[in-house]
C-alpha cells in the first residue's frame, strides 16, 4: 500500500510539471514531448496521464489558439505507440477553453473626456465586474459595437471605481460617443466568476443567447441584494 501511494505520488507530480507546459506550449509537439517523460516511467497498474488545462484562447485579433484536433491526432498516436496494451486513464481540464469566449461584458458610456492629450472613455462597469486588466494586466478585446463603421482613435477605458480602475491604456477602438455600447472579449471565464460587491456595487444580469434568442438567466442586483445576509442586532 505505502509502496502504491508512493508511485502514485511521483505520478501526480511528474503529471503536474507536465500539465503546467500546456498553457506554455505552441505547438501539438511540444505538448506531446511535455508527456512523454510521465508515459513511459510510470509503473501503476492503471496510469493516470492529468494533462491539467491552460488551452490556449485568443485574446487579442492575432491570437493562435490550441489545436484541439491536431492535438487530438498526435496524443492518440503517441498513446498507440508507447501504451499499447496498457490501461490508462486520460484527463483533460478545458474550463477556459470551453467558456471564454462564450461570455461577453457589455458596458455603455457615461462619459468621453478629452483633456489634449488623451481621451478617456468612463464606462458604466469596473473592476467590481471584471478585474483581471486591473489586477495583472490582461488584454481583453473591446469593441464599440454602436459606432463599428466610424474612424478609429485611440482611446483610454476606465470604469466608475474610485480605485484604478483601468481596463485599457491607449487602445484604437472606432470613435467612441457617450451612450454606445463597448463590448469586452473573453469574459466568460473571467466575468461574473471574479465579480464582487466592492463599493457597493450591484452584480449584472447574465443573458444566454441560443439560436439568436436571448434568455434572462441571471438577474440584476438590486440594493436589496446588498443587505439581504446582513443581521440586525438589537442592543
Amino acid at each position: 500500500m505505502i509502496r502504491c501511494m508512493r508511485s502514485t505520488r511521483r505520478l501526480f507530480a511528474r503529471s503536474a510539471v507536465a500539465a503546467s507546459l500546456l498553457a506554455k506550449a505552441a505547438s501539438a509537439e511540444e505538448i506531446i514531448g511535455g508527456r512523454r517523460t510521465v508515459a513511459l516511467r510510470s509503473r501503476a497498474a492503471t496510469l493516470l496521464i492529468d494533462l491539467g488545462g491552460g488551452f490556449k484562447v485568443p485574446y487579442e485579433p492575432d491570437d493562435e489558439e490550441t489545436d484541439i484536433g491536431l492535438i487530438a491526432k498526435k496524443l492518440k498516436k503517441f498513446l498507440d505507440s508507447h501504451l499499447a496494451g496498457k490501461k490508462y486513464q486520460l484527463w483533460f481540464e478545458p474550463g477556459k477553453y470551453l467558456v471564454s469566449e462564450c461570455g461577453y461584458l457589455i458596458t455603455q458610456v457615461n462619459v468621453v473626456k478629452d483633456n489634449n492629450h488623451q481621451v478617456f472613455v468612463g464606462v458604466d462597469s469596473g473592476l467590481n465586474h471584471l478585474i483581471r486588466p486591473m489586477m495583472y494586466d490582461a488584454y481583453h478585446h473591446i469593441v464599440n459595437i454602436s459606432n463599428p463603421d466610424a474612424q478609429e482613435k485611440s482611446y483610454n477605458v476606465t470604469g466608475y471605481i474610485c480605485e484604478t480602475d483601468t481596463f485599457a491604456s491607449d487602445r484604437l477602438l472606432h470613435e467612441v460617443r457617450e451612450g454606445d455600447y463597448l463590448v469586452f472579449y473573453n469574459a466568460g471565464a473571467y466575468g461574473f466568476e471574479m465579480s464582487s460587491n466592492y463599493n457597493s456595487r450591484y452584480k449584472p444580469a447574465e443573458v444566454m443567447v441560443k439560436a439568436g434568442k436571448a434568455f434572462l438567466i441571471r438577474k440584476r442586483e438590486e440594493f436589496e441584494n446588498l443587505l439581504k445576509n446582513q443581521v440586525e442586532i438589537n442592543f
